[in-house]
């Protein structure tokens, strides 16, 4: 590993040792990596020239470039695209609530899982994330804005459960008392629904929330949305999900994307408390966002109201996902997805 904003403790004590160092030089790297969130290896100002001089040869410091900033004049939700070291974009989005403000970031570049309705799949997945990109995200805004993060969603462009391991340490990192000490019960992790790694998450037994893409009431309508659903069945998703509540104790998320004249009947509703009634868990109502791409129309005000109650009725904990930043690139990979066009326009043939 050669990212050091991705080394634990542990091994930054190795890093330091190999490069003749005393070991408590380890700490004050990882509290001006993590805690004051620096950009350079030249602010860390308690550490030798000849030091910072090593680490720069040998673990080159990279932090995310700002490459575009858009703010809603609406509700203050700021979208950042961001460049990474090796020239790949992302994105990450601000979020003010008011307990605090929440940052949604990726966890690839690009994403394989191919769902209907999302822009953030369309070109496929190009890499993983690791673990300081995730985490240089939630740095480069909290130092951009001058203010606290206290919730994290992983929930942006990229499967996390298709990037199990710089997750996971993700995870461990951004909620380690030593850096930013964000609460695990403050992190939610969207999945579309990979059930092996979805068990294997539930016997880490970390404290996050877990969010499924769920969109659909029953097999055939999640398929023609969702290409993971051809390779798991909802019952089989379902079944983790019940797994993962009784590793952890955490209620589930089932995230639902309305999408007009596919998913958003009364008999869809009907089909989705059969589903899930019993289960511990909320749903949260998202009037699709659409793309371009796609000719998918979001469901009316008066339909997406007609479900909940529908939802409501069966005892079902339901809520409207308040809309964020309405008047700018708002659904996942759509301030990326209009940046690579544009750049690819101005390229010469």
């Amino acid at each position: 590993m050669n990212d050091i904003k991705s080394m634990n403790l542990e091994e930054l004590q190795a890093v330091c040792e190999a490069l003749g160092e005393k070991p408590f030089r380890a700490k004050q790297l990882y509290e001006w990596i993590h805690q004051k969130m620096v950009s350079s290896y030249d602010e860390m100002t308690n550490l030798s020239a000849k030091f910072r001089k090593r680490l720069e040869e040998e673990y080159p410091f990279h932090p995310l470039e700002v490459v575009e900033v858009q703010t809603s004049r609406l509700d203050g939700t700021r979208k950042y695209l961001f460049e990474l070291q090796d020239g790949n974009v992302i994105e990450s989005v601000l979020m003010r609530y008011h307990h605090g403000n929440s940052v949604c970031i990726s966890s690839q570049v690009g994403c394989r899982m191919g769902c209907r309705f999302c822009a953030s799949t369309i070109g496929g997945l190009v890499r993983p994330l690791t673990a300081g990109e995730m985490l240089e995200q939630v740095y480069r805004i909290s130092a951009h804005t001058g203010e606290r993060v206290s919730h994290v969603v992983v929930m942006g462009t990229g499967e996390p459960l298709d990037n199990y391991d710089s997750l996971v340490r993700f995870v461990h990192m951004i909620s380690d008392p030593r850096g930013m000490n964000i609460s695990q019960r403050n992190l939610t992790v969207s999945t579309c629904g990979i059930v092996p790694n979805m068990r294997r998450l539930a016997r880490e037994h970390l404290q996050i929330t877990l969010a499924l893409s769920l969109h659909a009431p029953n097999d055939e309508k999640r398929r023609a949305l969702m290409p993971i659903a051809h390779r798991y069945t909802m019952d089989e998703v379902l079944d983790a999900c019940r797994y993962y509540f009784q590793e952890t104790g955490r209620r589930l998320t089932f995230e639902y994307a309305l999408v007009g004249g596919e998913n958003d009947s009364q008999g869809d509703a009907d089909q989705l408390a059969e589903r899930i009634r019993g289960m511990n868990c909320h749903v949260n109502l998202i009037p699709v966002n659409p793309i371009r791409e796609r000719n998918y129309v979001r469901s009316g005000k008066k339909v997406v109201e007609n479900f909940k109650n529908k939802l409501e009725k069966y005892g079902i904990n339901v809520t409207i996902r308040r809309e964020m930043g309405a008047d700018i690139d708002g659904a996942c990979g759509q301030l990326r997805k209009s940046y690579i066009d544009k750049t690819e326009k101005r390229m010469p043939e």
